[in-house]
């Protein structure tokens, strides 16, 4: 699944929580400190998956990939360059 497809199903989690909630309301009073806690969670999560899909949206575009030739690199590019745990061309190792 995609990051989107994530997302919503977290969402529809939440939907579903919020309804269940409801559900307990009449059953144990909308003045239930614990109900009133859990109902309070529950909206900051769901905040928390607004922001989460906010900061990674699926609009934008990837970036275009970059192209590498596969012809050798011109050999005056490297001419001054040390060799990688070699040292320069005109020394010796120590």
């Amino acid at each position: 699944m995609s990051l989107n497809d994530e997302v919503t199903a977290v969402q529809r989690c939440l939907d579903d929580l919020g309804r269940a909630l409801a559900r307990l309301e009449p059953l144990l009073g909308a003045r239930d400190l614990e109900l009133r806690r859990v109902r309070t969670d529950a909206a900051h999560l769901r905040e928390s998956v607004t922001l989460l899909r906010s900061a990674h949206p699926t609009d934008q575009p990837r970036p275009e990939p970059v192209q590498v030739p596969d012809a050798p690199y011109d050999a005056s590019l490297w001419k001054d360059a040390d060799e990688e745990g070699l040292g320069a061309h005109d020394r010796h190792a120590p």
